[in-house]
């Protein structure tokens, strides 16, 4: 892309040209963006230290040969390596606040992040929230942004199998001053959660089946294949969920959980189980809802 710097001077000209040669390179978009402009004007404003959303006035404004360089690098990795911007820049942007992210991580995409920009409305009160559980926390987004957004006075355990996922989520829980009120440790699951007892659990946990995870476009692996994998059929993870979640919420206690595209597989599993499919304005799907009382009547050890 070198012979190229001279031929470009401005900012615009520099998203312009990115994203005609991400739209040539047939990229893959969904880890923050949907677009080849977007995902230019990521990294562009990145690099020249802007917001994302650059006012109209600095479009025209020239760019520096040393800034042209490293946006030109960055294009390059984007194109060469198919790594996400996120990756390429350690960013990412969950329910409106911006997040550390590296490869020990998924980049944070759930429609959860709807849910916690509404206080759970109408399903949870915020007052009854005194402790909850982000189980598969990753980046630790979901429980930072519950912490900061939806219940300001509630203790939170953000848990995860993967150590390195773990050492990413403590990074973002210091860097918001929340250490006495977000605890992460190491779970797998609820093993290391015995006698504990949540008003809210919450989990985004592996849900890919493997026919899914083959197909996945190159900007995916990337991500922790330790973050998507979850059996044939996508339900490895929640199959656990669903029968060890009771023991662990308070009598009115609600589990909220992400199973994406394994949905149609979940509902044809356990036919019987009155999930409530949640809706989001803002896109996304295949996140439902059980209170404590139908996980025990219909989820519990004894029943599937």
């Amino acid at each position: 892309m070198e012979p190229i710097i001279d031929e470009l001077h401005t900012l615009g000209d520099f998203i312009r040209w990115g994203a005609s040669q991400f739209e040539k390179a047939e990229l893959f978009f969904g880890h923050g963006t949907d677009n080849t402009i977007d995902e230019a004007i990521v990294l562009v404003s990145h690099v020249l230290h802007l917001p994302s959303e650059i006012p109209d006035i600095l479009w025209h404004s020239r760019v520096v040969k040393s800034e042209k360089q490293e946006i030109l690098k960055l294009f390059d990795r984007r194109i060469q390596e198919r790594i996400p911007a996120a990756y390429l820049i350690h960013e990412a942007w969950f329910a409106d606040i911006r997040f550390y992210v590296d490869q020990r991580v998924l980049i944070p995409r759930s429609p959860i992040a709807e849910l916690i920009g509404q206080q759970f409305e109408p399903f949870i009160k915020v007052k009854q929230v005194g402790r909850m559980l982000d189980l598969c926390t990753g980046s630790g987004c979901i429980a930072i942004a519950c912490a900061m957004l939806a219940f300001p006075h509630a203790r939170i355990d953000a848990v995860d199998l993967s150590n390195d996922a773990l050492e990413v989520a403590q990074k973002n829980i210091k860097h918001y001053g929340l250490e006495q009120r977000v605890h992460a440790f190491h779970s797998d699951l609820f093993s290391a959660l015995a006698g504990k007892k949540y008003d809210l659990i919450l989990c985004n946990p592996p849900y890919v089946d493997a026919q899914e995870l083959r197909n996945m476009p190159a900007e995916y692996r990337h991500e922790p294949k330790i973050g998507l994998e979850a059996g044939t059929d996508g339900l490895f993870f929640v199959r656990k969920i669903l029968r060890q979640a009771a023991e662990h919420l308070t009598d009115k206690g609600i589990l909220i959980a992400e199973v994406g595209v394994s949905q149609m597989s979940l509902i044809e599993e356990y036919p019987i189980v009155p999930f409530l499919w949640l809706d989001f304005q803002q896109g996304g799907n295949g996140v439902f809802l059980l209170t404590a009382e139908q996980l025990r009547n219909y989820c519990c050890e004894s029943i599937i």
